[in-house]
């Protein structure tokens, strides 16, 4: 069975370890959200592809919930001695290692997704990782700062400010002349089963469908499209989505963001919607089911993974 899903950020990435783990010997895609991504130092970052790739390649802190395990952060304290800005973003060593290698990749003429496959050589994640598009599409987000309304790039408003700027827009800067990666459209055409992974439906999700091309190869696809609930008891499990999803107008519900994602009856996303079992939802269109949606553990992110393949049968 081929099975796409559309992931982006540490709950992604547990949920795509759930899925490894649940469908052994079936091929795998993840088309990754990459509007996260900046530039710092030098460095090109990509925060998400990274993330899932750690997590998949077991070398994350489980502990701390990102970055890599047994960290070190030399470089980090020599940067902030010599007064290098941004101070709030901290690249820890072995990270560095990562984004250099990326970034002379991709100076060198490379595509993000044949850097994402050559650094995917020393990780082996066991899931095939596409990012969504192999040019810059930046989330920027429009807050109220010093006296002004003004757009900073998601990384700033997200580590610097803990999203405490209340978010009046988010920008997808680039998105609108994006291409979809090689292999993404493809990925989407061609699988049995589309997932949409319990991300956060405005900067992950909703980035990933911002890339003209992705959301109608969705409508286009013959396979079910199953959708799982980042929000529990109307908030997110990790993350900022109570954040975000005001900034567009959805009430932070499981509902909500149902509701959001539509029915592909109705010209929207879902086929199924899974909730969590405390939780209830009323989608038109969209077989909604309750199960349990906290990802504790490998079993449990697995159990989720065949509840909603499941519904997609």
């Amino acid at each position: 069975m081929q099975i796409t899903i559309l992931a982006g950020g540490i709950g992604g990435a547990k949920f795509l370890r759930g899925v490894r783990a649940a469908c052994p010997g079936d091929g795998l895609t993840a088309v990754v959200n990459t509007g996260d991504d900046v530039t710092l130092h030098g460095l090109r970052i990509c925060p998400d592809l990274d993330s899932i790739m750690y997590t998949l390649g077991d070398g994350a802190d489980d502990e701390r919930g990102w970055g890599r395990k047994d960290e070190s952060w030399r470089i980090k304290e020599e940067l902030s001695t010599y007064g290098a800005e941004p101070s709030w973003f901290g690249l820890g060593d072995l990270d560095i290692a990562t984004h250099l290698v990326r970034t002379r990749m991709l100076d060198a003429g490379y595509s993000l997704t044949d850097v994402t496959a050559a650094l995917c050589e020393r990780w082996r994640p066991g899931v095939r990782l596409l990012p969504m598009s192999d040019e810059r599409c930046e989330t920027h987000v429009v807050v109220d700062l010093d006296g002004a309304r003004r757009a900073i790039h998601f990384q700033e408003w997200w580590i610097r400010h803990h999203a405490a700027l209340p978010a009046q827009a988010f920008v997808q800067v680039g998105v609108d002349d994006a291409l979809p990666a090689a292999g993404v459209l493809s990925a989407i055409g061609a699988a049995d089963v589309v997932l949409l992974a319990p991300s956060n439906p405005v900067v992950s999700i909703g980035t990933i469908l911002g890339v003209p091309g992705i959301r109608d190869a969705i409508l286009a696809t013959p396979a079910p499209v199953v959708g799982l609930s980042p929000i529990i008891g109307g908030a997110p499990v990790r993350g900022m989505a109570d954040a975000c999803l005001p900034a567009i107008g959805v009430e932070v519900s499981a509902e909500g963001v149902g509701c959001h994602y539509g029915s592909r009856k109705n010209g929207g996303l879902l086929d199924g919607w899974l909730i969590h079992h405390t939780d209830s939802a009323a989608v038109p269109g969209v077989t909604v089911r309750e199960v349990a949606l906290l990802m504790t553990d490998d079993a449990a992110t697995a159990a989720m993974v065949r509840a909603a393949l499941e519904l997609a049968r």
